[in-house]
């Protein structure tokens, strides 16, 4: 079986069972139709037997047991329809009278048969129905009553619905077989629409899709489930093409600017502090080489896969001093106020490596994209057993149209001329994708020219001490 087709198995499958039931049909047909026949002879029978026995009679001392013209009746005379056939037994089985039909023939007194009791037998080869009583007078009993009739009407046309029975089941059987197989062809069209589809797709032919049932059944929901899935990888392609695309980009920039500056200095000699200057220039860029590369490292490492994640007690308050410590140097800089407000301590159970990741990323930008002599806020509280991290400048702040495009990554907002101000563009890009995988929600409010506000989400840690 398993190398017959989907369709075919269908169909197979159906008429096993389609088969099955017409076979139990057919089998209750002809059962039923034989019940009726054999309950209409036995009914005919038990009339003959009551009316024979209602007819003996004694008249002038003499026992009668059949009026002459019954015996003239075309059921007691012929055997051409419907014959009935009587026999008169004495006590000693010995015929007494019988009724013309049989002529030399005689029906048998069967003794392991009770009274009344309704058999199949034969006569000349012929099947019968008999039935064979005692006869009494009064209270005497005087002999024994046979009454018999003939089956071969009946038997022919048992044989008959039977043959018939026999010679439509498998020519239903077969039509129902094509009949399953051609609707099952129809009803899997879809199904080999997705072969034809799939094959068609390549990674470069995304586009195709299937071709949706017009019946919403189980095959729309699957077709359309495909879709959808071949909507996300196509989205999924697209987007890694990009950021590859971008990543190519942003790499060869810094390269191309560090071998440019190289190549002028290798013109012509130069003083020591053009030299100095040239090569600290260079150093700056190898440094933002430096942090790309580590950021699109640890975007590789952490791609949807939670199960790099290692969860335990993080210390909210430690982090984030530790990140200010690491700024320290650009903050007094560019003399901004810090003001940490965090009145007690907070925990939230996560993974402490992505946690300072993002805090880092976040508060970099603040201290980065902040004004000099501005204020950066750091506020953590409680409410409703989570933990509010609220992160607020007063720098140069994000048009409303770029809020969302700030955490695609190698976007950065051309809504003010910041060029001078390095970045990689996937800062916040790092934070969104980081903050799904520890289920920490995430939410940017911004405006231009007045600043930028960070609200992080943690879950509570909550001792199990306790």
């Amino acid at each position: 079986m398993t190398s017959l087709s989907f369709k075919n198995r269908i169909a197979l499958n159906y008429i096993l069972t389609t088969g099955l039931l017409v076979l139990v049909a057919f089998s209750a047909i002809y059962f039923i139709v034989k019940l009726t026949v054999y309950n209409h002879i036995d009914e005919n029978l038990n009339i003959e037997i009551q009316d024979h026995l209602k007819e003996i009679k004694i008249e002038n001392k003499k026992v009668i047991l059949m009026d002459a013209e019954e015996w003239e009746e075309r059921e007691h005379n012929s055997v051409d329809v419907n014959p009935v056939f009587v026999q008169f037994l004495d006590l000693n089985k010995k015929i007494i009278e019988k009724s013309p039909n049989l002529k030399n023939e005689k029906l048998v007194f069967h003794e392991n048969k009770e009274h009344f009791q309704l058999f199949d037998t034969k006569l000349l080869g012929n099947k019968i129905r008999q039935i064979q009583v005692p006869l009494h007078i009064k209270t005497k009993k005087i002999g024994y009553l046979i009454i018999a009739m003939s089956l071969s009407d009946s038997s022919k046309v048992l044989e008959n619905l039977l043959d018939t029975l026999l010679i439509a089941f498998p020519i239903i059987l077969l039509l129902l077989f094509f009949l399953a197989r051609f609707f099952a062809g129809r009803s899997i069209k879809p199904i080999n629409d997705i072969i034809y589809t799939s094959r068609v797709i390549t990674k470069d032919n995304l586009k195709t899709r299937i071709p949706l049932p017009k019946t919403r059944d189980e095959l729309f929901t699957l077709s359309k489930t495909i879709n959808n899935l071949l909507d996300r990888i196509e989205d999924a392609i697209e987007r890694e093409k990009q950021f590859t695309s971008d990543a190519s980009h942003e790499l060869r920039t810094p390269l191309t600017v560090i071998k440019g500056t190289l190549e002028v200095l290798v013109r012509k000699p130069r003083d020591s502090k053009e030299y100095e200057e040239k090569i600290n220039y260079c150093i700056n860029e190898v440094d933002h080489l430096n942090s790309l590369v580590d950021q699109l490292l640890l975007m590789a490492r952490f791609e949807n896969q939670k199960q790099n994640i290692n969860r335990e007690n993080v210390y909210l308050n430690a982090v984030i001093l530790d990140v200010l410590t690491l700024n320290a140097e650009k903050i007094k800089s560019r003399n901004i106020n810090v003001i940490l407000d965090a009145p007690e301590e907070f925990y939230t159970y996560s993974d402490n490596y992505l946690v300072v990741t993002i805090l880092r990323n976040i508060i970099s930008n603040a201290v980065k994209y902040s004004n000099n002599d501005s204020q950066i806020r750091i506020s953590l509280s409680r409410e409703n057993h989570k933990i509010i991290c609220n992160i607020s400048d007063q720098g140069i702040g994000i048009a409303k149209e770029d809020l969302e495009s700030i955490l695609n990554p190698f976007f950065r907002s051309d809504s003010l001329n910041h060029s001078e101000i390095k970045g990689t563009g996937l800062g916040l890009f790092i934070v969104k994708r980081m903050t799904d995988l520890l289920q920490i929600k995430f939410k940017i409010e911004s405006e231009i020219g007045k600043g930028t506000q960070v609200l992080l989400t943690f879950e509570e840690y909550e001792d199990p001490l306790k």
